[in-house]
C-alpha cells in the first residue's frame, strides 16, 4: 500500500512538473538582443566568451532569451562598443574597459592597470573586494551596467623588431599598446598607438609601428606577429590580469525579468572562468610552436621594469590628484593590491617559484 501511495505521489509530481515547465515557458517573454564585441571571430578564446555567454543565457531561459554576438566592425567599430551600448545602438557589448581610457582613466580599473592585479586578484577584487560596487557606480554615469566577461591572465610584453636592452631603446619607438600603459610609456619616450586587434599585423608589416602587444601566445600565434617582429618580450606588466567586461544598457537591464537577470549573472561567471581556463590550457603549446617558428623569447631587464614601475606609480598618483572619480577607486584598490601581494608572498609565490626552478 505504501508502494502504491509512493507511486501515485510520484506520478502526480511528475505530471505536475510536466505541466508546470511548459506553462512557465509559455508565460516567459521572448527577447532577442544584439551584442557588439570588440574582437574578431578568428580569436576564438577572447571573442568566444561572447558565444559561451550567449549560449548559456539561452539554455538557462529555455531558449526564450537569445543574444546574438557580432564581431568588431560588424555593427560598430571595435573600439566603439561602449558608445554603442550607451547610445542604445545595441543592447549589450563585450569589450576591454581600458579601451575607453581617453574618456576617463577610471575605466582602466574595470580591465587592468600597470603593475596591477593578477587574474585571481582582479576577480577577488571585483567579486569580494568592493570592485563591483565601485565600478558600477562609475559606469552608471554612462548608462551602463558592467559584468565579468573573462580574463586573459598575465599577458606578454609584446613583439619588437629589435631587442630592448635599455630604457633608452624605448625612446621614439612606435608601439601598439592600449589603455593606461600608453600614458605610462610616454614618460619613457615611447609613442603609443591604439589599434584594434585585427589591424595590428598590417601596421607591423608596413612599418607603421615598430612593436605591438596583444595578449599571449595562443592569440598572438593566430595573428602571426612573429613573422614581422621576432623579439617576444615578457612580462606584460601593464596587464597582469586583463579582465574583459560585458556591458548592458541600464534601461535594457531593468526591463529584464528577474529570472533573465539571474541567467545573465550566471552566464557571465561561466564565461569568465572558461576564458581563463582556455588561455591557461592553450598558451604553453602555442609558445612552444612560436619558438620553433623562430620567435626569440626575451624578458624585460630589472632596470627597465624598475623604470616602468616608477613611471606607472607617478602616472597613477598624478591622475588621482586631478580626477576625483579615479581617486575614489584608486585608494581602496591600492590597499587591496598591497594586501593581496603580501598574502601571495606567503603561499602562492613560494610554491610557484619552487616548482618553476625544480628540475
Amino acid at each position: 500500500m505504501e508502494r502504491r501511495s509512493f507511486l501515485k505521489k510520484t506520478a502526480l509530481g511528475a505530471s505536475a512538473g510536466a505541466i508546470a515547465a511548459p506553462a512557465f515557458a509559455q508565460s516567459a517573454p521572448s527577447i532577442n538582443w544584439r551584442l557588439a564585441s570588440s574582437f574578431p571571430k578568428s580569436l576564438d578564446t577572447i571573442y568566444g566568451a561572447a558565444d559561451v555567454f550567449s549560449k548559456r543565457v539561452s539554455q538557462l531561459t529555455g531558449g526564450k532569451f537569445n543574444i546574438r554576438p557580432f564581431a568588431g566592425g560588424e555593427i560598430v567599430p571595435a573600439l566603439q562598443v561602449l558608445d554603442a551600448v550607451q547610445a542604445g545602438t545595441v543592447e549589450m557589448g563585450h569589450s576591454a574597459s581600458y579601451y575607453y581610457y581617453g574618456k576617463d582613466p577610471t575605466f582602466a580599473f574595470d580591465a587592468a592597470v600597470p603593475f596591477g592585479l593578477t587574474s585571481r586578484q582582479q576577480t577577488a577584487w571585483f567579486d569580494q573586494g568592493g570592485g563591483r560596487e565601485l565600478t558600477r557606480e562609475f559606469f552608471k554615469d554612462y548608462g551602463v551596467v558592467n559584468f565579468l566577461g573573462g580574463n586573459t591572465g598575465t599577458q606578454m610584453g609584446g613583439w619588437f623588431r629589435k631587442e630592448i636592452k635599455d630604457v633608452r631603446d624605448l625612446q621614439g619607438l612606435k608601439m601598439r599598446v592600449g589603455g593606461f600603459a600608453g600614458a605610462v610609456m610616454q614618460r619613457l619616450g615611447l609613442v603609443p598607438q591604439q589599434i584594434a586587434g585585427g589591424d595590428i599585423y598590417p601596421a607591423l608589416e608596413k612599418g607603421t609601428i615598430d612593436a605591438a602587444e596583444w595578449i599571449g601566445p595562443y592569440d598572438d600565434e593566430k595573428l602571426g606577429f612573429h613573422k614581422v617582429a621576432p623579439f617576444y618580450y615578457a612580462p606584460g606588466w601593464w596587464e597582469p590580469g586583463l579582465q574583459l567586461s560585458f556591458y548592458i544598457g541600464i534601461k535594457e537591464w531593468e526591463k529584464l525579468p528577474k529570472t533573465y537577470q539571474a541567467a545573465v549573472e550566471a552566464a557571465s561567471y561561466e564565461s569568465h572562468v572558461v576564458m581563463q581556463a582556455q588561455y591557461d590550457a592553450r598558451n604553453p603549446a602555442a609558445l612552444a610552436r612560436l619558438l620553433k617558428s623562430g620567435a626569440k623569447l626575451r624578458t624585460f631587464s630589472k632596470p627597465i621594469m624598475d623604470a616602468c614601475y616608477k613611471a606607472a606609480t607617478e602616472t597613477m598618483e598624478d591622475v588621482a590628484s586631478k580626477n576625483a572619480k579615479f581617486k575614489r577607486i584608486y585608494d581602496p584598490w591600492k590597499r587591496f593590491r598591497q594586501d593581496q601581494n603580501q598574502w601571495d608572498s606567503v603561499a602562492e609565490a613560494p610554491i610557484q617559484n619552487f616548482m618553476i626552478t625544480r628540475r
